[in-house]
């Protein structure tokens, strides 16, 4: 893949990942309802990263490892996609975007378009890492594609298990207003969001070519390190959990104290304490 090439396809990303947030925006302002927004995003990044791995750049066609990147990526955006949109069905806002919302006043449907560009342009170092993981050259298997292979499986049926178990758990009448701490979440705080974040580890593996022919693949770290920054301190946690200690109090305040943020860890005998 050639620099003028690769330039190119990360233009046509671009582009295409902001009139998928405008299209997010349109539906935003139409329902009212912007849960559709990451409904919408996911299906997005999903579609244009699935064409970015199976473009024909600089080869006659998609190898072996594009069609793993894109499996996954549909994988992912089907799974996802479909889990938020049963959800926001069945909600009228998303109480995060909700918020930002109401502190903007008058200059709202602007302020919100601006903000979903936003979006759109922090997502091109998720689809940055697809492109270069699907277009390493190497033909061979190594030892890195298998254990990508087992990453991409593992954060995708550990994201479905942990939101199927907050589903069940919220479906339960005995638990209105109560702390989901049971199964994943009783090991973290969001084990969906650790899981999602997962998922984009195994690209690096995929595009990594320690032979030094392919010196692109070392750039496939921006994907994780973008979802982990994303996850952990922007869209992520920080606008939920103010959420949840406004909803929740002191009873989410001494489920942070016990139970790991991000990372699944033990709880905290010092939380169960106090």
């Amino acid at each position: 893949m050639t620099v003028s090439a690769f330039i190119v396809a990360l233009i046509l990303v671009a582009i295409a990942l902001s009139a998928v947030m405008t299209l997010a925006w349109a539906i935003q302002q139409r329902t009212g309802n912007s849960g559709w927004v990451d409904t919408v995003w996911t299906f997005g990044l999903g579609g244009v990263g699935i064409a970015a791995a199976l473009a024909p750049i600089g080869n006659s066609g998609p190898s072996w490892r594009a069609l793993i990147v894109a499996a996954f990526l549909a994988a992912w955006a089907l799974r996802l996609g479909l889990h938020i949109a049963r959800r926001t069905a069945g909600i009228t806002d998303d109480p995060r975007y909700a918020e930002l919302i109401r502190g903007w006043g008058p200059s709202a449907r602007t302020e919100m378009f601006w903000l979903l560009q936003k979006q759109a342009l922090v997502s091109i170092p998720l689809a940055t890492g697809l492109l270069i993981a699907a277009h390493n050259p190497d033909p061979m298997i190594r030892a890195g594609d298998v254990i990508a292979i087992g990453i991409m499986l593992v954060a995708l049926a550990g994201e479905a298990v942990a939101d199927e178990q907050l589903r069940r758990f919220r479906s339960n009448p005995v638990n209105a207003g109560s702390i989901c701490d049971v199964g994943l979440w009783r090991y973290s705080r969001h084990p969906n969001y650790f899981f999602e974040w997962l998922g984009w580890t195994a690209l690096p593996l995929l595009a990594i070519n320690l032979s030094g022919d392919y010196p692109w693949g070392w750039l496939a770290f921006v994907a994780p390190v973008c979802m982990y920054w994303l996850l952990v301190h922007v869209s992520g946690i920080p606008p939920l959990e103010e959420h949840m200690l406004r909803s929740r109090g002191s009873a989410f305040r001494a489920y942070q104290r016990r139970t790991s943020p991000f990372f699944p860890l033990p709880p905290s005998r010092e939380g169960k304490s106090q």
